[in-house]
């Protein structure tokens, strides 16, 4: 799973990415994606190794992409064109950086690609120009699909059916995720089409460093329009966040004060980003490693068993399991047994966030 990010040029998106992921990116801006992995900050993993001492410890990762490419015409071939769609279609949500500051960090003025800030216009002309890639690709697919239809298979069916429902949508410029679906083969039909603006949203408002809250009027146009839409939405000043990923710790905590802020906001981009994807942590302890494992939400015993090892999925007998809320009251899984919190669940168990865990299999 991985989430990209997109937004018209001189957005900070780039910054973003670099403060995100620690990771040197091409400065000429080039055709390909910059790829890397960012960690997801979480508190728990210090109550775990609090309470259950340990050599190491490992946080649950997500992938990001630095989608580069989107112009206003992208979806007729204008900047990358077909490359930026190429890539933008192969990430599982998005991450749409908006440009709500007004100068960089000399002072100097950063040209707008419309000449001026209006955050809900930029909202538009990217959403528009997804929307539009898509209505180009279901116009193409409709006669592919319905030459499939004379094999008569219901998957055949699913998909006809799923982009004749969703023509009318795009038409109307609206996005793909409009279209709400009950039937699991259209589900799954529609997934497999991989629409660009069907993919879940975060709407990140790129501020100055005067406005960190987001509470100024940029970035409250996109603030009401996540609202809207029912998205995520995170401001965050990429400058900052930026020279705090260079500081060391006790440097960066200092700094953290001088702001009045507790974190970085990207460590809530972060997790804003993870729960965007519909994942979620699960946990084991031990002296060797206290380690977050991702799963997906919904996911049962023997799947998240499976994260960890395909062999422990194929061979699951039952798992221990007990939360992180449990270790902060009790201090010890001495304790937690003693009070009979400590649960015995089967296969048929769906894991519940902040769960840790002691698998037992066979293999």
């Amino acid at each position: 799973m991985e989430a990209g990010i997109v937004g018209l040029p001189y957005t900070g998106k780039t910054t973003l990415f670099k403060a995100l992921t620690g990771q040197a990116v091409d400065p000429s801006g080039g055709v390909k994606p910059n790829v890397g992995v960012v960690q997801i900050p979480d508190p728990r993993l210090d109550i775990l190794a609090r309470h259950i001492p340990t050599k190491k410890i490992t946080h649950a990762q997500l992938k990001i992409v630095d989608i580069p490419g989107l112009v206003r015409g992208s979806s007729k071939g204008e900047g990358l064109g077909n490359a930026f769609l190429s890539h933008i279609r192969e990430i599982d949500a998005t991450i749409h950086v908006v440009r709500c500051f007004t100068h960089a960090p000399g002072g100097e003025e950063v040209p707008h690609v419309d000449g001026s800030l209006n955050p809900a216009r930029d909202i538009q002309t990217v959403e528009l120009e997804l929307i539009l890639a898509d209505l180009q690709q279901v116009e193409g697919s409709i006669p592919r699909a319905e030459k499939a239809m004379r094999q008569k298979s219901a998957e055949a069916a699913a998909r006809l059916a799923v982009l004749q429902k969703v023509l009318p949508i795009l038409s109307e410029g609206k996005p793909a995720h409009d279209l709400k679906l009950t039937d699991p083969e259209e589900k799954k039909a529609m997934k497999g089409l991989a629409l660009v603006s069907s993919k879940p949203v975060l709407y990140v408002a790129n501020v100055d460093e005067d406005d960190l809250a987001g509470a100024g009027a940029l970035a409250s146009q996109v603030r009401a329009h996540a609202e809207a839409v029912g998205a995520g939405f995170v401001p965050v000043c990429a400058r900052i966040e930026a020279e705090l990923a260079e500081l060391a710790p006790a440097d960066r905590a200092e700094m953290l004060t001088s702001l009045g802020i507790a974190e970085p906001a990207l460590h809530t981009l972060a997790r804003a980003a993870y729960r965007l994807l519909g994942l979620q942590s699960f946990y084991t302890a031990g002296e060797k490693e206290v380690r977050a494992w991702t799963i997906p939400v919904g996911a049962t015993a023997p799947q998240a068993a499976g994260a960890i090892h395909t062999d422990f999925e194929r061979g699951f007998i039952r798992v221990e399991v007990y939360s992180v809320g449990d270790l902060e009251a009790l201090h010890s899984e001495k304790a937690i047994k003693e009070a009979g919190k400590m649960r015995m669940e089967g296969k048929g168990y769906v894991m519940h966030d902040a769960d840790v865990c002691h698998f037992l299999f066979n293999v």
